[in-house]
């Protein structure tokens, strides 16, 4: 052990003393290393800010039952003849089945008119037949949401958002909107909520349970189960599977059970491609650097023939000759491999600021320790790589005519 500390040491003495040739080996690590650093923590950095951005816009516990309403018949998509359709009656057997936390949300939409008041209250509107179940987006501000009792009686009530109540508010002089009738489509229903307005639009929600099972059929509803954590999403999915098969066993294919995990597993996937191609690119500058380390060492023994010839002659053997000049190939890929990473910390930090102003986005750089693992084995790589030729060189050469050697 104390051999092997000795000879670094004396490989670090020779990189000092020749200062120059030392200098001029690791400036193309030095670039090399440091454009590495700054390219891995940026994309890390644009990973993690993606990954954020996903789970903020989507929701990843969730999980998505559609029915399948076409097929392809002789590369032809059709309509299918009988679509399986979840229905409320539905609810409370799926949820009987499902063992982990849950949430479960029955979803049915479309558009048309809002009427009411007067004849000059008219009003494009979305709405949404949904369940009883507490919602993320359905947040009451005024009044009451649906309860079971409301969907098992298919009570005619409504939640208008706040984008609507704005409308009837302006157009009745500031009468409160709940309590009010409204006609949607033939239909008269008794405004008993108002919900927050998560997106800016008009939307009208009511319960499930009225909408008709000719509609419910020809635009089959989504049903959403949320699972209280996302450890807990493939365990729900496979019941939710065995469950659907079970329920629907003339359809086993009736039905599209999807999760929005897959949006995570596609950006990590963009950007590991991503990661490969620069990390090839930022590469050959280290090679080259590689090279420049070679061309130097293959000088030194040149230059060190003599000394060569007198420690051979002394006793040492082809291994010790090899291990020196091994030892000094590495010491200089280390010394530029540690100035390369402090380059590329200094690039990157002074890159931030610039990226924010230009993006105008909170992005930020992350060091990993695989960005150190990948650096420190891309030394070693180096050093053993591009130092093995001259030090075969060195060892190589006979003890009399390298003595002899001016």
């Amino acid at each position: 052990m104390q051999s092997i500390i000795h000879v670094f040491l004396h490989a670090f003495r020779d990189a000092r003393s020749n200062l120059l040739h030392t200098i001029l080996s690791v400036l193309g690590i030095v670039i090399g290393v440091a454009a590495l650093v700054g390219i891995l923590s940026l994309i890390d950095g644009m990973e993690m800010f993606a990954r954020e951005q996903i789970e903020k816009t989507t929701s990843l516990n969730s999980i998505q039952i559609n029915s399948k309403t076409t097929e392809r018949i002789n590369g032809v998509l059709i309509r299918k003849q009988e679509v399986p359709v979840l229905e409320y009656a539905n609810l409370s057997g799926l949820n009987s089945a499902l063992k982990n936390p849950h949430q479960t949300y029955l979803r049915y939409q479309e558009s048309g008119w809002l009427h009411g008041f007067d004849s000059a209250f008219t009003l494009g509107v979305l709405l949404s037949g949904i369940n009883e179940e507490p919602h993320e987006q359905f947040t009451i501000n005024e009044g009451t949401g649906f309860s079971q009792e409301m969907m098992t009686s298919m009570s005619k009530s409504a939640v208008i958002n706040q984008f609507v109540a704005d409308r009837i508010d302006s157009l009745t002089s500031g009468k409160f909107a709940l309590g009010m009738p409204v006609v949607y489509h033939s239909d008269t229903f008794r405004i008993i909520g108002i919900s927050e307005t998560v997106a800016p639009r008009p939307e009208i929600f009511v319960p499930i349970t009225v909408i008709p099972l000719e509609k419910l059929a020809e635009r089959p509803p989504t049903c959403l189960v949320n699972a209280s954590t996302v450890e807990d999403v493939p365990a729900l999915r496979a019941a939710v599977e065995e469950w659907l098969h079970q329920q629907f066993p003339n359809t086993p294919d009736g039905f599209r059970v999807s999760t929005n995990e897959f949006r995570v597993k596609q950006a990590n996937q963009s950007f590991l491609i991503f990661r490969i191609v620069m990390g090839l690119i930022v590469g050959l500058s280290v090679i080259v650097g590689g090279i420049g380390v070679m061309n130097v060492l293959l000088i030194s023994v040149t230059e060190r023939t003599r000394e060569i010839g007198v420690k051979k002659a002394m006793g040492a053997k082809r291994r010790d000759i090899i291990f020196q000049f091994l030892a000094e190939s590495l010491t200089v890929s280390a010394i530029g491999s540690i100035l390369g990473v402090i380059l590329g910390v200094l690039f990157t930090a002074a890159a931030i600021p610039v990226i924010r102003k230009v993006t105008e986005m909170p992005f930020q750089t992350v060091y990993t320790w695989n960005t150190f693992l990948i650096i420190a084995v891309v030394s070693i790589l180096i050093g053993i790589i591009f130092g093995t030729y001259p030090a075969i060189k060195a060892s190589r050469l006979d003890p009399v005519d390298a003595i002899r050697h001016e």
